[in-house]
């Protein structure tokens, strides 16, 4: 980021989720900084990116916290706020959920034969904490005032009713809110990344910012390339940055094929 600054370059959205410090196994970073260090080095990495983000743009931030320790990403928030960011949005990401059968009844569209459970849950662990299926998205902006598209990213009514209804409703989109349920794939075999997030997340957050042509997406944190994989199907050009080798080649590869599927089905 640095060199970028240094270069002049500016980018309109970064999507991107850092180390959250929980002592993952990384090939090539020690995840196990003490608290103070690790929030700034954080500071680092979000007066450095406030650099090189476009007046307009937008900084999706996912991190997270553990049961036992979950004011840590409300610190890192804090952390960027002090940097200069203004906390436009907070999106709350689901990763599992189980709803009971009385509650899916209750909307009078379907009745199912037994409550249902989506997502890749975990077993009892702990006595005292709740699991925790769920994850922060920061959305910060440099005034807090950065519109959006957020019908792009809209679901459709439920009931068909409300179309029309409403002065600001003329499609068949409502918002879709700041709770995006994103499952994991059910994990059959080791995973060649500790902390992967699914392509879908800053699939949304891209959209969400609005596509414009010749914007910028940067991930700092490129892991195995989620955000690009992301970029490659909406269109939008794409940098990213990696400490680890492995994960470039892991990256590359998926880029690679995922390339070779779009000129393929054009």
């Amino acid at each position: 980021m640095n060199r970028m600054v240094s270069d002049g370059i500016s980018v309109d959205v970064i999507v991107t989720s850092p180390p959250y410090n929980l002592n993952k196994k990384y090939q090539s970073y020690i995840d196990r900084r003490e608290r103070k260090d690790y929030l700034c080095w954080l500071s680092d990495i979000a007066k450095t990116s406030y650099k090189i983000l476009g007046n307009d743009g937008s900084f999706f931030l996912n991190v997270s916290g553990t049961p036992s320790d979950s004011l840590l990403p409300l610190e890192v928030s804090t952390v960027f706020t002090h940097s200069g960011y203004k906390l436009q949005n907070t999106i709350h990401w689901i990763k599992s959920i189980a709803i009971e059968r009385d509650d899916l009844a209750k909307n009078g569209f379907f009745s199912p034969s037994e409550s249902v459970s989506i997502g890749h849950f975990k077993p009892i662990s702990s006595g005292r904490f709740l699991n925790d299926f769920h994850e922060y998205i920061f959305h910060f902006t440099k005034a807090g005032n950065v519109k959006l598209d957020k019908l792009a990213i809209g679901v459709p009514y439920q009931d068909k009713t409300n179309i029309g209804r409403w002065k600001s409703s003329k499609e068949d989109k409502r918002d879709r809110g700041n709770i995006w349920f994103i499952p994991y794939q059910t994990i059959r075999k080791e995973r060649p990344h500790p902390a992967v997030f699914p392509e879908r997340l800053p699939y949304l957050c891209i959209k969400l910012h609005g596509i414009r042509k010749g914007m910028i997406v940067y991930d700092p944190f490129m892991g195995i390339g989620s955000t690009a994989l992301a970029c490659l199907q909406l269109d939008v050009d794409f940098i990213g940055t990696e400490i680890d080798h492995g994960y470039i080649k892991a990256a590359k590869g998926s880029i690679d094929k995922l390339k070779g599927k779009i000129s393929f089905n054009n």
